[in-house]
């Protein structure tokens, strides 16, 4: 691609971007409809996390003021190893105030003194594991309100693997078996991004076409399907795409035989309209059709 285009273009998208977040007539809602009215999300699909989606997330949530509490509660008996991956992630990225908030009970998940340190936080990191241990424990508890809170003050939340999937309306493998794409139990995530559905690593586990079947019982979602080494970061409803291809899946558009489109790193899709904003030099792995 010609430098001076693709400058260019970003330059053109850079300005179409700053419409929607004012709300411009090109965004399919008034306010931000799927992802925060204010602060950020950044989404990674596991696996080995670059250094440039740490940075991103530490830049987001205040950079070297940053106060960012992890939250490993989807791992196991002692959190998860991925966990402690992040801390070490983030601290590399050049954040200094970090705390961990962990607990198997939600008794305590919905007290005042325990969900205290989210107050002031600026950053949370949801690590990774089995999600279904993140939404028992905390979903619909005073630790879910300060994590709104924390998004309402202009904060930024994250989640990697588990984490990320928790950050969705609706919950994907919420289940104890992980190759359960619907869990009837289990269905409801976090809905800091609204009618969504997120899935990750994706490719690594052939779960390419898995997202197809949540959507033949609900079309109405949008499914994001996030590689390892991939992350999304959402303003308003505006999506970046960093480090790796992320899969986005829509029933509801007629242009489209397979519905799934690949996005690359620096491609920018706004998730309101269903369409892509950006579209930078990123190559889409192969669709695995088992």
């Amino acid at each position: 691609m010609n430098p001076r285009a693709s400058r260019l273009g970003l330059a053109a998208a850079v300005s179409i971007l700053f419409g929607l977040a004012g709300g411009a007539a090109a965004q399919a809602c008034a306010r931000a409809c799927v992802g925060p009215a204010r602060g950020a999300i950044l989404a990674a699909g596991g696996g080995a996390l670059g250094d440039e989606i740490y940075s991103e997330f530490v830049r987001l949530a205040g950079g070297s003021s940053a106060r960012i509490v992890v939250i490993p509660t989807a791992g196991g008996e002692h959190g998860a190893h991925d966990g402690w991956a992040a801390m070490e992630g983030l601290r590399a990225a050049g954040a200094t105030e970090l705390e961990i908030l962990h607990t198997r009970s939600r008794a305590v998940a919905d007290m005042e003194a325990f969900a205290a340190p989210l107050k002031e936080a600026t950053g949370v990191w949801l690590s990774g594991g089995r999600q279904w241990r993140l939404v028992d424990v905390y979903l619909h508890t005073r630790t879910h309100l300060e994590l709104r809170r924390v998004l309402q003050r202009g904060g930024t939340i994250g989640g990697n693997s588990a984490g990320a999937s928790a950050l969705a309306s609706y919950l994907v493998r919420g289940g104890a078996e992980s190759d359960v794409v619907s869990a009837p139990d289990r269905l409801e995530g976090f809905g800091f991004l609204r009618n969504v559905a997120i899935d990750q690593h994706l490719v690594a586990r052939a779960r390419e076409t898995d997202m197809l079947k949540i959507l033949e019982e609900r079309p109405d979602l949008l499914g994001i399907g996030l590689n390892e080494g991939a992350a999304l970061v959402v303003t308003r409803d505006v999506a970046r795409v960093v480090g790796a291809p992320v899969a986005i899946y829509d029933v509801t558009d007629p242009s489209v035989l397979i519905p799934l489109r690949w996005l690359g790193p620096g491609d920018i899709y706004d998730l309101a309209s269903r369409r892509v904003v950006y579209a930078g030099a990123g190559q889409a792995p192969p669709l695995v059709v088992p």
